[in-house]
């Protein structure tokens, strides 16, 4: 099917959220993951089917800064 990740088109066999992240080889919870515009809880990702077409945006979290 084809969906667009984070802007760019891509091919995938992934039918739900989770195969998505680890077909692309990214770990579940160190990101947040939206699906035509619906944010997608962590817990649903699992369950959460993927449509061609589909939108998903998937954030990274980032971890840093200075203490002082």
């Amino acid at each position: 099917m084809k969906i667009k990740v984070n802007g760019e088109d891509k091919e995938t066999q992934s039918e739900t959220v989770l195969q998505l992240l680890k077909e692309l080889d990214i770990v579940p919870e160190r990101v947040a993951v939206e699906v035509n515009l619906n944010i997608i809880k962590r817990a649903d990702f699992e369950n959460c089917r993927l449509h061609d077409n589909d939108t998903v945006e998937i954030v990274y979290f980032v971890g840093g800064g200075i203490y002082g």
